[in-house]
C-alpha cells in the first residue's frame, strides 16, 4: 500500500512542478508550487522521516511561499484570472527540445544505474554515530560542517528580499511620480 501511495505522490509532484511551469499567471504558479510541496512533505513521511516532512511544510510550505506570495503581491503580479489556465509556451523552441532530451537521457542513464546496481545489505550504523535522519545529526551536521552554507543561503534571501522592496518602491514611485509633480505644481521634490 504505501508503494502505491509512494507513487501517486510522486505523480501529483511532478504535476504541481509541470503546473509551476506551465501556469499563466505567477498565483497559480504559487499553487501549483505548495501542492507539489505537500506531496513532497507526505513522502517524506513514508519514508520515515518525520523532521524533515516537518520542515518541509514549515519552512518551505510556509516561509518560502509566504515570501512568493509577498514578492507577487508587492510587484502587483497577482492578477489571476477566473480559471487556472496552462500555457505550452515554454515548452516549444529548440532550447526546450534540447532541454527535454538532456533530461530524457539523464532519466534513462538513472533507471540503467539503478537497474545494473545491487543492493547491499543495511547494516546498523555505528554506537558512537549520530543517524542522520535524527533531530541531533541533522543539528551536528547543519550547525557543524554545512554552517557557512546555511548562512550564506540566509544571507542570499535576506538579499534578495531587500532587493525586491527597492525595485517595488521604485517601481510604484514611478506610477505616482507623476501625479505628485501635477499637484505640486511642477516641484520635482
Amino acid at each position: 500500500m504505501s508503494s502505491i501511495l509512494f507513487y501517486v505522490l510522486a505523480l501529483v509532484a511532478l504535476l504541481g512542478a509541470a503546473g509551476v511551469i506551465l501556469a499563466k499567471s505567477p498565483m497559480g504558479s504559487v499553487i501549483s508550487l505548495l501542492g507539489t510541496f505537500f506531496a513532497l512533505s507526505v513522502i517524506y513521511l513514508l519514508a520515515g522521516f518525520q523532521f524533515l516532512a516537518a520542515a518541509q511544510i514549515l519552512v518551505y510550505a510556509g516561509a518560502i511561499l509566504v515570501l512568493f506570495l509577498f514578492v507577487i503581491m508587492l510587484l502587483n503580479l497577482g492578477a489571476m484570472g477566473s480559471r487556472f489556465e496552462l500555457s505550452f509556451a515554454p515548452l516549444q523552441g529548440g532550447r526546450a527540445r534540447l532541454a527535454g532530451a538532456i533530461a530524457v537521457a539523464f532519466a534513462l542513464v538513472g533507471l540503467i544505474a539503478a537497474q545494473r546496481t545491487t543492493l547491499a545489505a543495511t547494516s546498523a550504523p555505528a554506537a558512537d554515530a549520530p543517524a542522520i535522519d535524527g533531530l541531533e545529526g541533522l543539528a551536528l551536521e547543519l550547525f557543524g560542517r554545512y554552517s557557512l552554507p546555511f548562512q550564506a543561503v540566509s544571507v542570499l534571501l535576506l538579499a534578495t528580499m531587500v532587493a525586491v522592496i527597492v525595485l517595488a518602491k521604485r517601481q510604484r514611485e514611478g506610477e505616482h511620480g507623476g501625479e505628485r509633480g501635477g499637484e505640486r505644481g511642477g516641484d520635482p521634490r
